[in-house]
């Protein structure tokens, strides 16, 4: 069920109310010779499937925060649904959509045409294969912990030589000539990275190899290039270990910093902290590459924009799903679940949960009209 109009108007709390009472009515049997659908109270002319069962998806842990609201908030208008998430990483919910363990993948990163996964995905979902989504925009904090130390000012080859073990002390030379009148220790610097295939590392290293002129010596992967540092597994793992480690540096969904230090990135003549407004103006500044016809919104992100504001270290994160399904079932709670996370309030409700940007008004609807075409 949708929780907004067509014209992207926020609910009211009274109308929530009065929608929770139509979602209800639209969960009763169908009356004699009607089909099983109901006009929602939400949506002028909008039908929608009664909802249940249980829905199965997987993958990003930058999603989590926003994921847990997204399905708090729709399950409670839909009681007779189950809505299950593995925030295993990425490239794991890509791996489990592929193999049909579940019926949609969160992934910080795109469909990969390189590596197969289109094709990968053809075979799991039919001739028309799979579509990436946007769902989640967010920035990704270059995280430390440094008693005393809360911002430091970084450019991007900097940061590139400190996560390829070239920087080893925090008060190199290189820190410090950024970051007047900061006392910096003679303590060892502890790179950590992610463990698992990761979205969230494909962003991170695609943002150090396009902006770091050549200090970074190695492509985007979602999987760590080197065997520097100490790994942890997703990013509640990394975190861990940025926690409990003085001197080390890691990197993460802001929505998952906490109290750590964060680095403000250099870009243009600005030091920008990570913020959702900077991730949304490095996204304005992006293009579409679909791959996979007009209905895939893959984008390719601009990290060496130089607007003012812009925090390029930033992901565009997903929801891999089916063009079509093979039961009807799937499809509808595939399909109402994602409308929602989609919407203007489902993008608010992540907003105020994790720190995201909410989608576009354009985009947002764009997802939904996509969604809409997707049949069982």
């Amino acid at each position: 069920m949708k929780l907004v109009t067509r014209t992207g108007v926020v609910l009211t709390a009274a109308a929530l109310s009065l929608s929770l009472a139509a979602c209800s009515a639209s969960n009763e049997p169908a009356a004699s010779g009607s089909s099983d659908t109901a006009t929602t109270g939400t949506d002028a002319g909008a039908t929608t499937a009664a909802l249940s069962g249980t829905l199965n998806g997987a993958g990003s842990s930058a999603q989590e925060s926003a994921m847990d609201t997204w399905r708090a908030a729709f399950q409670s208008e839909n009681p007779d649904l189950v809505i299950n998430y593995d925030p295993v990483g990425s490239g794991g919910g890509r791996t489990q959509f592929f193999d049909g363990a579940v019926s949609w993948a969160g992934s910080d990163s795109a469909l990969s045409e390189a590596d197969g996964e289109y094709d990968a995905a053809a075979a799991r979902c039919g001739t028309d294969g799979a579509i990436n989504l946007p769902v989640y925009i967010s920035p990704i904090a270059v995280v430390f912990n440094l008693p005393g130390v809360t911002s430091l000012n970084l450019d991007s080859a900097t940061i590139a030589k400190i996560f390829d073990g070239k920087i080893t002390k925090w008060n190199d030379d290189a820190i410090a000539s950024q970051n007047d009148g900061v006392t910096l220790p003679d303590t060892a610097i502890t790179i950590v990275h992610r463990a698992d295939d990761s979205g969230t590392t494909k962003n991170f290293t695609d943002y150090l190899a396009q902006t770091s002129d050549g200090a970074w010596g190695y492509d985007a992967s979602g999987v760590w290039p080197t065997d520097k540092g100490e790994s942890g597994q997703g990013t509640s793992g990394l975190m861990e270990i940025v926690t409990g480690t003085e001197g080390a540096i890691g990197y993460a969904d802001d929505s998952k910093a906490g109290d750590m230090g964060k680095v403000a990135i250099k870009v243009g003549e600005e030091y920008n902290a990570p913020s959702s407004e900077g991730a949304a103006t490095t996204l304005s500044d992006s293009t579409v590459a679909s791959v996979n016809g007009d209905n895939d919104l893959a984008y390719t992100i601009n990290r060496t924009t130089t607007q003012s504001g812009a925090y390029p270290l930033m992901l565009l994160s997903y929801a891999i799903v089916c063009q079509s399904y093979d039961d009807a079932t799937e499809a509808a709670n595939v399909t109402g679940f994602l409308s929602y996370v989609a919407s203007e309030a489902g993008q608010q409700a992540a907003a105020s949960a994790s720190g995201s940007a909410p989608l576009p008004t354009d985009l947002s609807a764009q997802v939904e009209d996509i969604l809409a075409q997707i049949a069982g």
